[in-house]
């Protein structure tokens, strides 16, 4: 009887001890977006590194193998013509980054991109239909701001359409939308490769080098009108970002948290749909560079927060965007067809991630 006692009251401070333990974590941790200090340090480490891989590329593209005399005149025009090209980058990484991530909460599944839409099966059918019209004058005739800004209105009418008949009728499903963007992606795709089997030789040369997803694509007398459409979409979707947050949740706990659901999701698949056909107008098709940016920022972000996460989603598309260009043009004198290592790298990540989870 004694030793029981004595047990029990030896053994008092360790359950005290420990329960004390036990509410501190619980004082420490919460329910937002960071979770505790290491995880905010975490983010903060993560955004500080990959900010100084931007300004790191930044200052090696336009300064790399530059030919004239440092500080010189020739020097700053070389310089000055590079930055059309970085500008370039960075409206093509905010498109794909913001669009991903968003696209990705309103169809509650990280795997699918806006590409699935078939916003690039539009541009290659666009671009193909002119080369076999026109011959390869076609492909001049598409360069130009008109040119540029009906590719763009091209895809946010089929986006428009497909949204207003397919979510707000009766029936809305985002599954069949989704099925839906596949098909017409596979019909245009089919009507392009019938076109360029019928191309000769130089046509179907000219041709290929459009289809890339290249920085050279775009001319800098196409930004002007860009950045503002890219500002003022990613501006909208920052703002929502609370409503993002909730319609994260899904569409019961939208409802029951008073979100108009329908309403909210046709809003953001125009925005997403508006960013999407801005870069793919502007520099071409890039299958993976949304989804590769998406999947490092939840991997690394680790937050529901669309506030942090578009930030982060950014930094990492500007810094593989970058580095492409950077690796291609002044290491294999490849030009601007950053697709070769997007979509390859790109690729795999997705097969990864798609045979971790076992299902899209």
């Amino acid at each position: 009887m004694f030793k029981t006692a004595e047990a029990q009251s030896t053994g008092a401070p360790a359950r005290s001890t420990s329960a004390e333990a036990s509410q501190e974590t619980q004082r420490r941790r919460r329910s937002g977006p960071v979770t505790d200090p290491k995880h905010l340090r975490r983010y903060i480490i993560v955004m500080s590194v990959l900010v100084v891989l931007a300004v790191g590329l930044t200052f090696g593209i336009m300064t790399w193998n530059n030919p004239a005399e440092t500080g010189s005149r020739p020097w700053w025009l070389i310089v000055d013509m590079r930055r059309d090209s970085l500008i370039t980058i960075a409206v093509v990484a905010v498109c794909h980054a913001v669009s991903t991530v968003a696209f990705q909460t309103a169809v509650n599944n990280r795997i699918l991109t806006p590409g699935i839409m078939g916003f690039g099966s539009l541009y290659t059918v666009i671009q193909t239909a002119a080369v076999f019209l026109l011959g390869v004058g076609g492909a001049a005739a598409l360069v130009g701001v008109g040119p540029f800004l009906l590719q763009l209105a091209a895809m946010m009418l089929l986006a428009t359409v497909l949204y207003t008949w397919l979510l707000g009728g009766r029936f809305s499903n985002i599954h069949i939308m989704l099925l839906v963007g596949v098909v017409i992606g596979g019909v245009l795709g089919s009507l392009s490769n019938f076109m360029q089997r019928m191309l000769t030789p130089s046509e179907f040369d000219v041709l290929t080098a459009r289809l890339f997803g290249n920085i050279s694509n775009a001319r800098a007398d196409y930004l002007p009108y860009a950045i503002p459409i890219v500002l003022a979409v990613t501006a909208l979707l920052w703002l929502r970002a609370n409503t993002l947050n909730v319609i994260a949740l899904g569409r019961t706990s939208a409802l029951n948290l008073g979100i108009a659901y329908k309403r909210e999701l046709i809003l953001i698949m125009a925005l997403v749909s508006l960013l999407v056909a801005t870069a793919t107008a502007l520099v071409g098709p890039m299958m993976f560079l949304g989804f590769l940016a998406a999947t490092l920022a939840y991997q690394f972000g680790d937050t529901y927060s669309h506030r942090m996460l578009f930030p982060l989603a950014t930094l990492f598309a500007y810094t593989i965007l970058a580095g492409s260009y950077f690796v291609l043009r002044h290491i294999w004198d490849a030009g601007g067809a950053v697709t070769i290592i997007v979509e390859l790298i790109g690729g795999l990540v997705f097969l990864i991630v798609l045979m971790r989870k076992g299902r899209l």
